[in-house]
């Protein structure tokens, strides 16, 4: 076995174990902390996700969201390279999964919305209808990454499963 085979379960464990913390937490914002702010003032509502927005900002978060993608980067090339191998396709399907339904619609969807949000002054009385229209369309979106996210982390076990 060469080095890079002999990394692919560790890297292929961190994969599916982040895949599936990380849809775990869109699982619980879609289910229940969403539909929580919304049951509250939409200025407290408000102020509320731009507290979130900004202290999920973290170090530990961001090595979680963009070491996934990463790591993902990594198993298409390596599955690529093992096309032939009966593992190398549901490598390949577990990081398009992630890439694209966790890391690009949150960059592309929800991360824009947050940023819209963070500029919306909570008590103004044209803010309820932004708040409305946010909770909508981000929570739709979040449902995309949960999905995304949980079927990546299936995906990557069965690859896991299959390499050995």
């Amino acid at each position: 076995m060469t080095f890079i085979e002999n990394l692919l379960f560790p890297i292929s464990l961190y994969a599916a174990l982040a895949c599936g913390l990380l849809g775990g937490l869109f699982f619980a914002f879609s289910n229940f902390v969403m539909n929580a702010l919304s049951r509250i003032s939409p200025a407290s509502g408000i102020a509320a996700m731009q507290s979130v927005n900004i202290t999920v900002l973290n170090p530990l978060f961001l090595l979680l969201f963009l070491g996934t993608a990463l790591l993902c980067a990594v198993l298409i090339v390596f599955a690529v390279l093992r096309w032939q191998q009966p593992y190398a396709g549901w490598f390949l399907a577990g990081s398009l999964f992630y890439l694209i339904g966790g890391f690009l619609v949150t960059m592309g969807f929800n991360v824009p919305l947050n940023n819209a949000l963070a500029v919306v002054d909570p008590v103004r009385p044209e803010s309820s209808q932004v708040w409305q229209n946010y909770l909508s369309t981000w929570t739709s979106w979040n449902h995309v990454r949960t999905i995304c996210c949980l079927a990546a982390a299936a995906l990557f076990i069965i690859a896991a499963w299959r390499h050995a």
